[in-house]
């Protein structure tokens, strides 16, 4: 059996999907909070795909970083005219051998998953192409307006994508496709061009969204695919000379400091472990460890940044973040809003699921000595199942 870490993809996201409704093309349509086309790249980078070559709109190209950021593996092109002309353009980008299986996915077929690639891999040892069918249940009438006759749908197959084939085979077959006729898939192409298509089992779940009800349907299913985890985070900084303080991402003027080897702001460092603890990524030590003299006086932001990546990499979400300021003093109620505010723009994520909290010890303990503050933050994450 080919194994499937040892394949390429192109992934087609380069037409307008107009029968989807009014709106995105469909490709970049949000479903379960990410565009459709992100779930295509991350199931095919999720099988082991070596290199995904994504065919976009030119208009589309300055956008692709954003639906795709925290991904790594892909690259974008731009697409031609028709379908033929987009995998065309995807194939040319492929830096794999001749002899390499290539698989080419329609981005309007989110749900691949490497079971689904397995099998196309397999079929290839013994076939030109592989194609994922599902036989057709419906009975098949063929007229307009008025029945003309009841056509048998014995020996017929829905065809869907991913189809797969030897990258060198398939672009031999395009070479030789007549340029003012249109294929209606990749297989068919190899089959023009004298060589044989294998079908293997295919799944309802590889449906294809193309009217507004699918995108309804798909968004029940996109849920079932996911799990919502949450991670908590605490920190804690002395106060010392200074007269600034950074908390939750602001500057706050003060008459102490706090002290850390970086910028010693607690709510981002407890933000920071709360979304490496959603993803049981360790906590910040592990990733900025304060021995490195790199991080001295270093500003929290990147640390945070850095986590969300993290999760952003794993096809993951920010949901919320709650966040509870434990001082005397600094008072926290005056400076709440933009603490909120800067916190949902390295979250990536609206203001309206940032909450920032405050609360004192009642004069107790070192927070209410004032000799430090506190932090505690807790951070919910989707993620992939």
């Amino acid at each position: 059996m080919t194994s499937s870490a040892s394949f390429s993809a192109v992934v087609v996201a380069a037409g307008s999907g107009l029968r989807a409704g009014p709106g995105e093309p469909k490709a970049w349509r949000l479903l379960g909070s990410r565009a459709l086309v992100r779930w295509s790249v991350e199931g095919l980078l999720s099988a082991g795909a070596a290199e995904v070559v994504v065919v976009v709109a030119h208009d589309r190209l300055a956008s692709v970083d954003e639906a795709l950021v925290g991904l790594q593996g892909w690259r974008a092109v731009t697409g031609g005219a028709t379908r033929a002309d987009s995998v065309q353009a995807g194939l040319a980008a492929l830096t794999c051998g001749r002899n390499q299986p290539v698989l080419v996915h329609d981005a309007a077929r989110p749900f691949v998953t490497r079971t689904h690639v397995d099998r196309l891999l397999a079929a290839l040892d013994l076939a030109d192409g592989a194609v994922p069918t599902l036989p057709v249940p419906d009975t098949l009438k063929r007229g307009d307006g008025l029945v003309d006759e009841t056509v048998s749908r014995d020996g017929l197959w829905r065809a869907q994508t991913p189809q797969a084939f030897r990258f060198g085979r398939l672009k031999a077959a395009y070479r030789r496709w007549p340029a003012n006729e249109e294929p209606t898939d990749d297989a068919r192409v190899i089959e023009r061009a004298g060589g044989q298509v294998a079908m293997v089992p295919g799944d309802p779940m590889l449906m294809k969204l193309t009217y507004p009800e699918d995108f309804l349907m798909a968004e029940q299913l996109a849920g079932s695919r996911r799990i919502v985890r949450t991670g908590f985070g605490v920190d804690a900084h002395r106060f010392g000379p200074g007269q600034v303080v950074w908390l939750g991402g602001i500057r706050i003027e003060h008459d102490l400091g706090l002290i850390g080897h970086s910028d010693a702001d607690a709510g981002l460092h407890a933000l920071t472990d709360a979304v490496l603890g959603a993803i049981a990524q360790g906590d910040i030590g592990q990733h900025f460890p304060p021995s490195n003299p790199k991080w001295k006086g270093a500003s929290s932001d990147q640390f945070l940044i850095h986590a969300v990546k993290m999760v952003q990499a794993k096809g993951g979400a920010i949901l919320n973040a709650d966040l509870t300021l434990i001082c005397e003093r600094p008072k926290i109620g005056p400076h709440r809003d933009p603490m909120r505010a800067r916190i949902a723009e390295l979250l990536g994520i609206s203001i309206d699921r940032v909450s920032v909290k405050a609360t004192t010890t009642e004069g107790m303990g070192f927070t209410g000595r004032e000799e430090g503050l506190m932090a505690q933050a807790i951070v919910s994450v989707e993620t992939p199942l």
